[in-house]
């Protein structure tokens, strides 16, 4: 069923993407940004152009690039959807192959087998042998995904300008992550198994205290250790801009202690900024990407957004629903457990199921259809996060940038220009940025009539 709606939604949508008439709402609403930002500027004829604004004023308007983008934003868009059906479609026979062809079981003898080498019992030694299963299951599911990878990179990025990578430079990626999947998952799944088999029925209580654990200690390592590991992340050298931001932040009093410029263009021209740390150590990482696509007010009002929703408790919010997630997911599994009589029907014996199988067919049957619903419901939740952010920047920050930002942003990542809203409402975090615009436009407008 939810595979069904799921290809009506992508269907909708790339009935729009095929449709070659122009989005004129879209089209007039940035119009209007573009002339406001060009009124704004009109009082301060008098004094020197900044650099940034002398480097806009030689590119193509807004409303130009928008027209001359469509036809290539929706192929885009439409070869991402292609790919993204027919990934699905892999993805259902995968599980498929799982859960009613026998490859659980297959994968678990194999482990077994291996885990015979060094004289481990199934019985004793459950716990090595389903680290080897994870590997066994991680290596196998890595082999499938491979060839859509490559051609996701090397082909659809590639064909619409966007890839910067090498071949060499992607296999040594994905190698450094199956290394640091194991070497960081496996100590996890083996503490995990061991609450599950040492804990009875509380189990749950003392697995969620696990994974909260856990994910502060991702969020803290991961930034600072792992993605270094990928990425070059230098300093914002001392300057202006660098003054400005460390300003904006203190504003709000946002402990900030580093500002970094992260090399993504060496791996794709798309953008992004992103913030990480806890407590009075909080860091900004600019992509220089987006440093090269956008001025410095526009920058400055995208790091208010972002600002936003730290100041709005958005990011804590978003923290504590996910360890409740995992709590009932937990919980429920818990429950799951008491009816051995399903594993059966994949294959085990129903006295004899390994916990890590049982983990992987709840979370593939059981807890599936609820994992759909309360992600519906986050990405509603986040769509109302994004108008929020975006009117903090503007009313509370008094950025005058985000507009002309968000949409230089959205043109140089080719988004889509024509969404069908039931497609945007179900999978999209983010409203469109019509719809953004629009709201932005509005809160604008109150602004002046309070002043």
């Amino acid at each position: 069923m939810v595979v069904g709606f799921e290809y009506w939604l992508d269907c909708r949508q790339a009935k729009q993407f095929k449709d070659k008439e122009e989005p004129k709402e879209l089209f007039d609403i940035v119009a209007k940004v573009e002339k406001d930002v060009k009124d704004k500027d009109k009082p301060a004829k008098d004094k020197p152009a900044k650099d940034s604004d002398k480097k806009d004023e030689k590119k193509e308007s807004l409303s130009s690039r928008m027209r001359s983008q469509f036809k290539s934003s929706s192929a885009y868009g439409l070869d991402k959807l292609t790919f993204s059906q027919l990934t699905k479609f892999v993805s259902i026979l995968e599980t498929f192959a799982y859960l009613l062809l026998g490859l659980f079981p297959y994968f678990w003898t194999l482990a077994c087998t291996a885990g015979a080498k060094f004289g481990w019992t199934e019985g004793e030694d459950e716990i090595k042998i389903s680290c080897l299963f994870f590997i066994i299951s991680t290596v196998a599911g890595e082999i499938i995904q491979l060839p859509f990878s490559l051609y996701s990179q090397f082909v659809i990025e590639e064909r619409h300008g966007f890839n910067k990578n090498t071949l060499g430079l992607f296999l040594t990626d994905k190698l450094k992550s199956q290394v640091l999947t194991y070497a960081i998952g496996s100590p996890f799944l083996a503490l995990l198994l061991k609450i599950v088999h040492t804990f009875g029925d509380m189990f749950y209580v003392y697995v969620w205290g696990l994974v909260l654990f856990f994910s502060i200690f991702m969020l803290t390592v991961y930034p600072e250790f792992i993605m270094p590991m990928f990425n070059k992340f230098t300093p914002l050298e001392d300057g202006p801009l660098k003054t400005k931001i460390e300003d904006l932040a203190s504003t709000i009093n946002y402990p900030l202690t580093k500002l970094f410029v992260i090399d993504g263009s060496k791996r794709s021209s798309h953008s992004n900024a992103f913030m990480f740390g806890f407590g009075k150590n909080k860091r900004i990482v600019l992509f220089d990407t987006l440093m090269d696509q956008v001025n410095e007010t526009e920058l400055l009002s995208i790091l208010g957004h972002e600002l936003g929703h730290w100041a709005l408790s958005h990011t804590a919010i978003n923290f504590l629903v996910t360890q409740l997630y995992f709590g009932a997911a937990f919980y429920t599994f818990g429950i799951f457990q008491n009816y051995p009589q399903l594993y059966a029907a994949f294959g085990f014996p129903e006295d004899g199921v390994p916990s890590i199988v049982a983990l992987f067919l709840f979370f593939q049957t059981v807890w599936a259809p609820v994992d759909k619903v309360i992600s519906f419901l986050l990405t509603l939740n986040s769509r109302a996060c994004e108008y929020q952010a975006d009117k903090y920047s503007i009313a509370k920050l008094r950025q005058t940038g985000l507009k002309s930002g968000l949409t230089k942003i959205h043109l140089e990542n080719l988004g889509a220009m024509k969404i069908d809203w039931l497609y945007s409402m179900y999978h999209h975090s983010h409203p469109t940025l019509g719809e953004r615009l629009k709201r932005m436009g509005e809160e604008e407008a109150k602004l002046v009539k309070r002043d």
